[in-house]
């Protein structure tokens, strides 16, 4: 006879069956997630299928979701309009320098800002709020007059620095988001145990800050590769950014599709490489933007 109270008096109960209650909580958000990425993906994927169709079937009434004939014309088409290489090559180049530049500049900047105090500091914090929310349109004129008296005109320093403009702003405020949640006793740890400023920043913020350091970067990198107006306004036609390139399919006998695509699928395919590259530290600078451990 068993003891009410006892272990042999329990009744042994079956465990909880949570799968089909937690399987339908998870199902509209991820229905709401394929629905996401099926409308952001579609645009990309109709991109590279009209890359590969024949220049007659781009055009066809009835859109074929896979080319029935894939083939690689409409990439040798492409590369022969135009510079192609000077082009990806100074896209590269204004797209590198933006973000080696902005990343250092900006690191600087939002060490200033989240780890000293000096007079003045919430304006610095308003200023860079402000700037972003100027449009770029908006600064035309002026960047433009500014370059040309300083001569920066139709070169390649001078996209830069407009880049910088508004890479600058949003580098600070996001570096400096992961820079106060990082403890200053971290720092002050490292001092007593004999580092300088500069060795604890070194040695123990800046590994901490690797996640933000590339989530930044690839927003810049995307900001500088992908902008048009600035790099149409500034550069000749000699010294065109990829971009600018991808203009020269348009015509006064119209636009070919064909080639164009192929030619936006070939300037796609760094930002992707890259991104695929440092896919994890974006993924953990977007959620953590903390002190891991």
């Amino acid at each position: 006879m068993s003891v009410p109270g006892t272990t042999a008096g329990r009744r042994s109960l079956p465990p909880a069956r949570r799968g089909g209650a937690d399987g339908g909580r998870r199902t509209v958000p991820n229905l709401l997630a394929l629905v996401f990425v099926v409308t952001a993906g579609f645009p990309l994927y109709w991109m590279v299928n009209t890359a590969f169709k024949p220049a007659r079937d781009a055009l066809g009434p009835e859109p074929k979701f896979l080319p029935a004939a894939p083939t690689l014309e409409n990439f040798r088409d492409a590369l022969e309009v135009g510079d192609f290489w000077g082009s990806v090559g100074r896209s590269a180049t204004v797209a590198g320098a933006t973000v080696g530049i902005g990343l250092v500049v900006g690191l600087l900047a939002a060490v200033a800002v989240s780890r000293f105090a000096f007079r003045g500091r919430r304006a610095v914090i308003v200023a860079v709020l402000a700037v972003q929310m100027v449009p770029l349109v908006a600064m035309i004129i002026p960047v433009f007059l500014l370059l040309n008296e300083i001569g920066q005109i139709d070169r390649i320093t001078g996209l830069v620095l407009t880049y910088l403009t508004f890479v600058l702003p949003f580098t600070v405020w996001t570096l400096r988001g992961f820079i106060v949640n990082i403890p200053k006793e971290l720092e002050e740890a490292a001092m007593v145990d004999g580092c300088t400023r500069t060795g604890a920043f070194l040695r123990v913020v800046l590994p901490l800050l690797a996640p933000g350091l590339v989530a930044t970067s690839i927003y810049a990198l995307v900001q500088a590769w992908n902008e048009y107006l600035y790099a149409m306004l500034i550069m000749s036609q000699d010294n065109q950014t990829a971009t600018v390139w991808l203009g020269n399919f348009v015509t006064s006998r119209g636009t070919d599709y064909a080639p164009m695509m192929a030619g936006s699928t070939l300037m796609a395919l760094p930002v992707v490489v890259f991104f695929l590259i440092v896919q994890r530290k974006v993924a953990a600078g977007l959620t953590s933007g903390a002190v891991k451990g």
